[in-house]
């Protein structure tokens, strides 16, 4: 709620075997408190720490290139739609999701203090489909920084980015974003 940069996931992926990894006790540490775990260890997730190198790496690795330090802990909070981390693909649906968990993150975004609230497509449109964001658009309309926007008011932003996973052709453009969401800092 106190974020100024808040950003939706789908849901948190780990591996089957999380629990056993070296990993874990960070993870642990990071869920319990993100900002702490961010000033502590100057990378904003535990899939960043030298000792990890499974999925998941290269989307943080993506999202690292926006120039967010521990210094921006306070400012900047993960969510994700599904309440619960999953394993694997996962294919939503609106039925998949806890409306309860919905509310509050559409409170997050109405009346928290997020200025820039950043989703990607298959986030948006499974929010949409939800029928609790009716406010947004049914298509994010193009800017010139390359980032659409899902929703404006006078004092807020929902855009749309590409997921931070996405390369290959798409890496060039993924980079001109993550510049337009650094240049926002």
């Amino acid at each position: 709620m106190k974020a100024r940069f808040l950003f939706v996931g789908l849901d948190a992926n780990y591996s089957p075997a999380i629990e056993k990894s070296g990993i874990f006790p960070a993870l642990l540490e990071y869920h319990d408190d993100g900002v702490a775990f961010w000033q502590k260890h100057h990378v904003h997730h535990p899939f960043l720490l030298p000792e990890y190198s499974g999925d998941g790496q290269f989307y943080h690795k993506s999202f690292a290139r926006i120039g967010f330090t521990h210094h921006h802990a306070t400012d900047v909070s993960f969510v994700e739609l599904l309440q619960l981390p999953t394993i694997g693909r996962s294919k939503l649906s609106p039925e998949d999701l806890e409306s309860r968990h919905l509310a509050w993150l559409r409170d997050a975004m109405i009346n928290g203090d997020a200025r820039y609230v950043f989703l990607p497509t298959q986030v948006g449109n499974l929010m949409r489909q939800t029928g609790l964001f009716p406010w947004f658009r049914s298509r994010p309309r193009a800017t010139g920084n390359g980032l659409g926007i899902w929703y404006e008011s006078k004092d807020r932003t929902v855009n749309w980015h590409y997921h931070f996973s996405v390369y290959g052709k798409f890496e060039a453009k993924k980079k001109a974003r993550l510049q337009a969401i650094g240049d926002l800092r």
